[in-house]
């Protein structure tokens, strides 16, 4: 990794380079800005460049603080810094390989990415020397997080009715794999795309709460080979809606796992974004042993778009 030393007030050009995660296609999937050198520059000023992208995303690359992982990942939404987040970490992974800050081994090259939530390990495949998917296995296995308001309750904030909600084992439920998300089962598909999110109903009552992301979902994709049509409203992260959120997508496969019926590595193709014109494909594996959740891994392709260089400090 060649990285130019010394204050941003002696380096105030930085390079960055934008992606498409969770898509093989350009102007799909989920945008990412990663900055592969962050070096000498402030958290206000990580936070100041991320509004600039707009993207829900952008991630800042440092030296690992363990000399045996490959680097460290600030990641930071427009409304601040986060612990952990999925589109990130594959994409950001997907980056420093096709520029060669991370050499690629073979077929596969494993790395472990520092992030606040806890080192991440992170597998890129190849082919020909060109990363084409990367998959990363969570820091924390699933936890269940607080109880969450009524299905009356939830259906008003997403404009809908309780009868979309589903009930008994498919209750809506907070999740977290290091960001917590709350889990709303819905009927069908088009029950999906109908959801619209009232932000009076949830400032009352989602708002400051575990339960303040949410990912609807139906067991009711559109394409052939998908199992799962999903959205995410992040308002309380200054995202209105997430075209790919591979840390709710790990949480969600611990939300799936337990309630499948029988142990082994589980497997579900996540489609989201649809809505938005931004198709993507999250692909979520768990291990299930004895009920338990054992481990869970998300990954997916992603796509280079541009690059360039963004001043960031001096007079012009």
């Amino acid at each position: 990794m060649q990285q130019a030393s010394g204050d941003p007030k002696h380096r105030p050009i930085m390079r960055y380079f934008t992606a498409d995660v969770f898509t093989s296609r350009r102007f799909g999937g989920n945008q990412l800005a990663v900055l592969p050198d962050a070096r000498g520059l402030s958290t206000e000023q990580m936070l100041a460049i991320t509004r600039e992208f707009n993207y829900s995303e952008t991630t800042f690359v440092l030296p690992p603080e363990n000399p045996a992982h490959a680097r460290r990942v600030r990641i930071f939404t427009p409304a601040g810094e986060i612990p952990f987040a999925g589109h990130p970490t594959v994409g950001t992974a997907h980056v420093l390989a096709s520029i060669g800050d991370v050499p690629l081994t073979g077929p596969e090259t494993r790395i472990v990415l520092e992030e606040d939530v806890g080192p991440i390990p992170v597998m890129i495949r190849a082919a020909n020397g060109v990363p084409t998917f990367c998959q990363f296995s969570v820091a924390r296995l699933p936890e269940v997080g607080p109880p969450l308001p009524s299905r009356e309750t939830l259906a008003a904030c997403l404009s809908l009715e309780p009868a979309d909600l589903l009930a008994g084992a498919w209750h809506p439920q907070v999740v977290s794999c290091g960001m917590p998300f709350a889990f709303v089962p819905l009927r069908d598909r088009a029950a999906v795309g109908r959801a619209r999110i009232r932000l009076d109903a949830w400032e009352r009552h989602l708002a400051g709460t575990d339960g303040a992301n949410v990912m609807l979902f139906a067991m009711d994709a559109a394409e052939p080979g998908h199992d799962v049509r999903a959205r995410m409203f992040g308002p309380g992260v200054s995202v209105p809606e997430d075209p790919a959120t591979g840390s709710a997508c790990a949480a969600l496969g611990g939300y799936l796992g337990v309630r499948a019926k029988h142990d082994g590595t589980l497997r579900w193709v996540v489609e989201q974004g649809y809505e938005m014109g931004r198709p993507s494909q999250i692909h979520v594996e768990a291990d299930r042993d004895g009920g338990r959740i054992t481990a869970v891994r998300v990954g997916g392709a992603s796509v280079l778009v541009s690059e360039g260089t963004m001043r960031v400090a001096g007079d012009w």
